[in-house]
């Protein structure tokens, strides 16, 4: 049976634009795609942020040349930085006709995504993206690592080398101290099934001195990896059971958006204590494949 080794942490408290010249666009589109909505490498250059390098979407804000910018650099800028002419508020309205009838590719097209969207869907397609980077999953706001999917586990590894990592489908997670006060994490891996999950008891101390415990399972790796497992937590003590059985989270999701809306397996201090000996809480962790 191995010890969890806790962290205790200090927690935080939880238009239109008005035109000034011309919308007319001295831009000329020399290139338009053989198939029609298609954003080819000539017109996607003409979309290109000269600031940030990114795809430029309406509002598309431009100088009075013609030169584009995209409307979250335009704030920052004094002057057009592409010919240093005025940059005033004018907005380029043909750019955004022809913005609104194209598919631009996902933002993370380099890292492996292949999907070609309209500008209604394509900022909700990127904040849930297989392919968009992965942040450190450990709780807390302490590490701000992020980095693709197979570096996670080198990530931890090497940054976060007091999590113990215990092999197979069902484990024991041992919390020690359950008594500490304040706000604690205990974290714990576990390897089955040729991946990797993580097991996160933590204990919050609201206003009104009430204690809570949240337990939850997040495995490394994509939602869609997810659906394929399922895993069970149960305190078991002095003929007493509490039992909680669900889908882990994905690395992606996170663990935060749950444990906020209780979708994890969540008890009191009271109840706490008829499961534990002497300060640690074990709780057993069985990790099963769904057909």
């Amino acid at each position: 049976m191995a010890q969890v080794v806790s962290q205790k942490r200090g927690r935080g408290i939880t238009s239109g634009e008005t035109s000034s010249g011309s919308s007319s666009s001295t831009t000329q589109l020399s290139a338009l795609s053989t198939a029609p909505g298609t954003l080819t490498d000539e017109l996607a250059a003409l979309f290109e942020c000269p600031v940030c390098f990114e795809i430029v979407l309406p509002p598309i804000m431009q100088c009075q040349v013609g030169h584009l910018v995209c409307a979250s650099c335009r704030p920052k800028l004094s002057c057009c930085p592409t010919c240093r002419g005025t940059l005033g508020n004018i907005r380029n309205l043909a750019m955004e006709k022809v913005a609104n009838n194209l598919m631009f590719p996902c933002k993370h097209k380099s890292t492996g995504c292949r999907m070609s969207l309209g500008l209604n869907e394509k900022a909700e397609h990127e904040e849930i993206c297989e392919f968009r980077p992965y942040s450190c999953p450990c709780p807390g706001a302490s590490c701000s690592w992020q980095g693709q999917l197979d570096k996670v586990m080198v990530h931890l590894q090497h940054a976060h080398k007091n999590i113990t990592t215990l092999n197979g489908e069902d484990i024991v997670f041992l919390a020690t101290e359950i008594n500490l006060a304040g706000a604690v994490d205990w974290v714990m891996m576990q390897s089955c099934f040729g991946h990797h999950f993580m097991l996160v008891l933590e204990k919050q101390e609201k206003s009104d001195g009430h204690t809570q415990f949240f337990a939850i399972v997040q495995l490394i790796g994509s939602r869609k990896q997810a659906e394929h497992f399922a895993y069970r937590l149960e305190l078991n003590g002095n003929r007493r059971r509490l039992i909680w059985e669900a889908m882990p989270r994905s690395s992606h999701e996170g663990v935060a958006s749950a444990i906020m809306g209780s979708d994890c397996l969540v008890f009191d201090n009271s109840i706490a204590q008829h499961f534990a000996d002497n300060g640690n809480l074990g709780i057993n962790v069985t990790i099963s494949l769904v057909c």
